[in-house]
């Protein structure tokens, strides 16, 4: 999917999948209807792919801030990417 956001070009297929909520149940990938993914472009910006099963919903991406990328992570099951690699820095320790 490709969208332009602020004048910028989003496209995941360009971008690199870093989390996700997208895991194999056994009979499908989908949650509730709905996907999360989080994605980083090659300039190091951060987006999610919004994706729907719903009938009158649409796909959609959305261009997010590092921090709120951070959150993210945490939030979604599924890690593609180390945060290291991720964010450029180790998580602070507890």
């Amino acid at each position: 999917m490709e969208q332009i956001i602020d004048g910028k070009r989003y496209n995941t297929k360009t971008a690199t999948l870093v989390a996700s909520d997208r895991y194999w149940d056994g009979s499908n990938f989908d949650r509730k209807g709905r996907n999360t993914s989080l994605y980083k472009t090659r300039n190091g910006r951060f987006f999610l792919h919004h994706e729907t099963r719903w009938q009158g919903e649409r796909d959609y991406l959305e261009a997010i801030g590092k921090g709120e990328a951070k959150a993210y992570y945490e939030e979604l099951p599924e890690h593609e990417m180390e945060y290291e690699e991720a964010f450029g820095e180790e998580p602070e320790e507890a």
